[in-house]
């Protein structure tokens, strides 16, 4: 399993877009074969850095999974509708594979 985090910058002036297309994904994600974790929006700090955080079984899988997502109709419009919104200045995508697992149980105090 690897997880893949997608670092955006975008128009702080445009952050209701921003949402709009995450919530999109959060329904085109997972039916087209990836685990969504989430689409994280600026709250406090930095205006213009979200993210989107999802695991996928691999590098292959996550190859077939890109090209059911660009055939998807939701899929198809949410990438339409960020290049005509022009909300996204950047878009950076890293894969990475958890090393800490497994981990304790949660205490809370």
């Amino acid at each position: 399993m690897i997880t893949c985090f997608i670092r955006y910058q975008i128009d702080p002036f445009k952050k209701e877009a921003f949402a709009e297309y995450a919530r999109n994904w959060g329904q085109a994600i997972p039916r087209n074969g990836a685990d969504l974790i989430g689409y994280f929006g600026p709250h406090e700090g930095s205006a213009t850095t979200a993210y989107g955080v999802y695991n996928i079984e691999s590098l292959a899988a996550y190859e077939a999974y890109r090209a059911r997502l660009a055939a998807d109709p939701l899929g198809r419009d949410n990438y339409e509708f960020a290049r005509r919104e022009g909300f996204i200045r950047k878009e950076d995508r890293i894969f990475l594979k958890n090393v800490s697992a497994p981990h304790a149980r949660l205490v809370l105090p």
